[in-house]
């Protein structure tokens, strides 16, 4: 497998805890004020995560354990959710190399 470097791509299974964040920040912004305002505001705003869901991520610091890593993981929404200090693995709150098809 390859050695984990700042850009590469790799896939992120999200964890309960993980999703519940999201998800709490999406509902934040939608009970907030901007939302209903429309005054320009930024916020979250996706579709639900939810625990073991596969999703996009680019690794932003490597550490020298090699299966350690931080991530921007890609939501399927406006937003990211940052994934500190995570190990490689098939189970939830972990990444992956993605699987390359021939």
């Amino acid at each position: 497998m390859p050695t984990p470097s700042i850009g590469r791509i790799v896939h992120y299974r999200l964890s309960a805890d993980d999703a519940a964040d999201i998800n709490r920040r999406r509902r934040d912004f939608q009970r907030g004020p901007g939302y209903a305002d429309r005054t320009g505001y930024i916020g979250h705003v996706g579709n639900e995560a939810l625990e073991g869901a596969l999703a996009p991520a680019v690794i932003v610091r490597a550490f020298d354990d090699p299966d350690t890593v931080n991530l921007h993981v890609l939501l399927d929404g406006n937003d990211t959710f940052w994934a500190t200090s995570r190990r490689e693995g098939t189970d939830v709150g972990q990444w992956t190399w993605p699987v390359r098809e021939e």
